[in-house]
């Protein structure tokens, strides 16, 4: 059974935190592969800054085609909307019956996880692997003896989407914080500005 970590995003743009984590989870846990999926513009959410799916999903293409271990997916793409996890879970369960699918998340989310559709069915039947993320709150003590649960010792990216977003509209130079590929693409389309 190939193990599948499942990174969501907005990925608004992909940017090297995204990319650390996913490198580190993809060297260093059980994980055969990782896949960065691309979450749509939710229909009944004003638009704001949220590019189009399709340049979300080009981005993370050329984020990660020089890493064997991770792939971008669009596969919420082809869901209904309003998506929730689970369906997304089930429904690449049933696509890839000799793939095992598992969940990323910052500790940030997991602290919501309780309040998510289904989540005793996520919990029960998908591993959870959790990165640092700096935040306030407490995770709900239903998730202190669950051993789906894998905390993992990445290193804390405080570099936000919001935050490269903002500074390109402000004229800074970001190139650091995205792939090469990735700036020349915001670039050349001019988005962000």
């Amino acid at each position: 059974m190939k193990k599948i970590g499942l990174y969501f995003g907005t990925f608004n743009p992909i940017h090297i935190g995204h990319l650390t984590i996913a490198n580190h989870l993809a060297e260093y846990s059980d994980l055969d592969e990782i896949w960065m999926v691309v979450t749509p513009h939710n229909p009944f959410k004003k638009k704001s800054s949220l590019l189009d799916n399709q340049h979300r999903y080009e981005m993370v293409h050329l984020a990660t085609e020089s890493y064997p271990k991770i792939k971008p997916s669009d596969i919420e793409f082809k869901l209904p909307q309003p998506n929730y996890t689970i369906h997304t879970l089930v429904h690449l369960s049933e696509k890839h019956p000799t793939y095992q699918f598992h969940l990323i998340m910052g500790e940030d989310n997991l602290k919501g996880l309780h309040k998510w559709k289904n989540y005793e069915a996520i919990v029960e039947n998908h591993e959870i692997y959790v990165y640092p993320r700096i935040s306030e709150g407490k995770v709900a003590s239903v998730f202190d003896q669950v051993g789906q649960i894998h905390r993992i010792d990445a290193p804390i990216m405080q570099i936000s989407s919001t935050f490269i977003r903002k500074a390109i509209a402000d004229g800074k130079n970001i190139r650091p914080l995205v792939p090469h590929k990735v700036w020349n693409y915001i670039d050349d389309m001019y988005f962000y500005r």
